[in-house]
């Protein structure tokens, strides 16, 4: 599925390399759709959403490059809580090399929202939820897949990493599932 997506996007035209940031964030690190998206153009609030300096993309211990956004505000944190996301590089669907795209085609300002892009003319537009969705729907049904939903991607994560014992962990965490396995 992710890799068709891809496959489908214009990672050269900054509305379709902000949806692919989005849709890789949101699988490999299981998060709600409405974590990464807004709801309106005017809803940004840089208290509840992901800005450019909430992302951070650096090298562990072993040399290999991991990304963590500090998400701000999510539906399992108190007010004023941040919550952090971590994520690995994951070959060819990589939410890392996604990231590093998206800031390449689209630069912004530390304030700004991370996953948003620029229109024709400059202008700096966020990512709302209905018209990611539209637009992956319409990706979506030409393979005759159907439709998506919010959840999609955070349930494909778990349904990738859970399978695995070595990753139940993982799984249990990135979904924010807070029990002793």
């Amino acid at each position: 599925m992710l890799k068709y997506l891809k496959q489908s996007l214009d990672l050269a035209f900054p509305f379709d390399v902000c949806i692919w940031a989005v849709v890789t964030s949101a699988f490999w690190d299981m998060m709600r759709f409405g974590e990464v998206t807004v709801k309106s153009q005017k809803e940004f609030d840089g208290l509840k959403h992901l800005k450019q300096r909430d992302a951070f993309i650096q090298e562990d211990l072993n040399g290999k490059d991991y990304a963590r956004l500090d998400l701000p505000s999510m539906k399992t944190t108190k007010a004023g809580e941040i919550q952090s996301a971590f994520f690995t590089v994951e070959g060819n669907v990589c939410s890392i090399e996604a990231l590093y795209n998206l800031s390449r085609v689209i630069p912004a300002g530390p304030d700004n929202p991370l996953f948003s892009w620029r229109d024709t003319k400059g202008k700096i537009k966020l990512i709302v939820k209905s018209k990611a969705l539209s637009r992956i729907n319409i990706i979506f049904n030409n393979n005759k897949w159907g439709t998506t939903f919010g959840h999609l991607f955070r349930i494909g994560g778990a349904s990738f990493y859970y399978p695995s014992t070595r990753n139940r962990t993982k799984c249990h965490f990135g979904c924010r599932y807070f029990k002793l396995l």
